[in-house]
């Protein structure tokens, strides 16, 4: 979902309209959330990717990111790390608000909570920018309405990339005062900065070995069950092709067109 493509912009505006950037928020030096305009009649499913595009050198520079805003926004907002001379990114680094941005028409991607049809739990597992999707995932009232328990895990280096802390408190709140049934289990891990016993929901090391010796299911107080469980897994390609085969030998397998699965995974890089 990362690759990126450079066309004309002649060519690049009849499949793309030209926003304006809003709004940027910079979480470290690195990761930053900005927002968009949404385009007339634009829509996606809450999981799915946009592809934007920026002008650079007289070309459109393209490249994908997931949508963090629900579907019912007037906006778009999205989840970005900035990788160091990157040609979209370090273009991106550089925008401010009025700037233009292009969107394409189209919204893309198959990670959607609404491909599941059964389970009573929804694990969603997510490192650095792969949690991108949930964010939007997490705003659907139907999501909190069919699922017991939403299990969100978002692995990351240091601390200070945890994003979006605020705004899932401010979900479990909204939750519990509309009377929707799920529980929202918020699970941090950190691999590189010690992690105090006295932090609720963090945890020390990789998602894929927190998985692999059941630290994640004690400190959601669940089990990771193929009757029970619904799984996505969104990041680093290396964690998804773990998580896959953790996944497979617990006797899951990934969801299919003709039903069927109990998880689904997208690359995040």
């Amino acid at each position: 979902m990362s690759s990126a493509s450079n066309v004309s912009i002649d060519a690049y505006s009849e499949k793309a309209s030209c926003e304006r950037l809003l709004w940027v928020h910079r979480w470290t030096d690195k990761l930053l959330s900005f927002r968009t305009t949404r385009p007339a009649g634009y829509r996606f499913t809450a999981g799915q990717f946009a592809r934007l595009g920026l002008e650079i050198d007289g070309q459109v520079v393209s490249r994908a990111y997931s949508i963090t805003s629900a579907e019912h926004e007037d906006v778009l907002e999205y989840y970005a790390i900035i990788v160091p001379g990157g040609q979209f990114t370090s273009r991106l680094d550089a925008l401010q608000p009025g700037d233009p941005v292009w969107v394409e028409k189209l919204s893309y991607g198959f990670m959607t909570a609404d491909r599941f049809s059964d389970g009573r739990q929804l694990w969603m597992l997510a490192t650095g920018t792969g949690l991108g999707p949930y964010v939007s995932i997490l705003q659907q009232p139907e999501v909190w309405q069919r699922f017991e328990d939403l299990v969100l895990v978002h692995g990351v280096r240091q601390c200070a990339e945890l994003a979006y802390a605020d705004k899932f408190a401010q979900l479990r709140q909204q939750a519990a005062a509309q009377g929707w049934p799920a529980r929202l289990h918020s699970l941090r891990c950190v691999t590189r900065e010690e992690v105090l016993p006295s932090s609720p929901g963090l945890l020390a090391g990789r998602i894929t070995d927190l998985l692999r010796g059941g630290q994640l299911e004690q400190a959601a107080g669940l089990s990771l069950t193929v009757d029970d469980a619904r799984v996505m897994a969104c990041g680093n390609p290396e964690m998804v092709t773990e998580v896959r085969e953790l996944l497979r030998q617990r006797g899951m397998s990934p969801l299919r067109r003709a039903g069927g699965g109990q998880f689904v995974t997208e690359d995040y890089w």
